[in-house]
């Protein structure tokens, strides 16, 4: 029975745990979201840091156009931290020297007529200690330990299924266009197929037509 409880106790620690991470992975600091770019357009993003707090910026341009966009960061006075012009897909991580808003702007001005479709990923700060691992100097336990490798194995699992869903949807952008092109290339061989059978068959109908006799009279004068 004394065995029996000691499990149970563990399975419950161990069930707190995944909770206690789960929650972090929802609550942690930053913004993560996707956008549509438009053609001759320029959208910036605002977030406000605080002195001597790091900071991670990562962008991908997962449909529109040869995916590129100009991309420029600036902190609170103007002045430009980071930039990159006809770009598809970079990060940047830094540490803020000043308080205040940091400016992230996404251009499209070279680009007249195909919108982008942008995925931007803004990390302020570090992210929080799971609850009762970090509050005390002495060594980890054995489920603190599983449970920091689970949080850190969660994060893992979110962020590869983050770019996973990005690639699929350029994937299939790339598949759609691809099909669009093919369609119409078949339709304009078809209606070429057509129009030079039309053209022979008039053709030879012209050369097995009989002559009328007024022509024929005509001919041999």
């Amino acid at each position: 029975m004394m065995g029996s409880t000691r499990y149970t106790q563990t399975a419950d620690k161990l069930v707190l745990a995944l909770l206690a991470a789960t929650a972090l992975l929802q609550c942690a600091a930053g913004v993560e979201f996707t956008f549509d770019l438009a053609d001759n357009a320029e959208d910036c993003f605002y977030e406000e840091i605080k002195r001597n707090t790091s900071a991670y910026f990562e962008f991908q341009v997962s449909a529109g156009g040869q995916l590129d966009v100009d991309v420029y960061l600036k902190d609170p006075q103007g002045k430009v931290i980071y930039k990159l012009e006809r770009a598809t897909f970079d990060s940047h991580q830094f540490v803020a020297e000043t308080t205040g808003v940091y400016t992230a702007c996404f251009g499209n001005q070279f680009s007249a007529f195909s919108h982008k479709i942008v995925y931007v990923d803004f990390q302020v700060g570090d992210e929080p200690a799971l609850p009762g691992v970090d509050e005390h100097a002495t060594v980890l336990t054995q489920m603190e330990t599983s449970s920091q490798a689970i949080h850190k194995g969660l994060n893992d699992i979110l962020d590869a299924q983050t770019h996973h869903r990005l690639r699929e949807a350029q994937g299939r952008k790339r598949a759609e266009d691809l099909n669009q092109r093919v369609m119409v290339w078949s339709s304009l061989e078809t209606a070429a197929v057509v129009l030079i059978g039309i053209t022979q068959i008039m053709v030879l109908r012209n050369f097995f037509t009989d002559r009328k006799p007024s022509q024929a009279h005509y001919g041999r004068l």
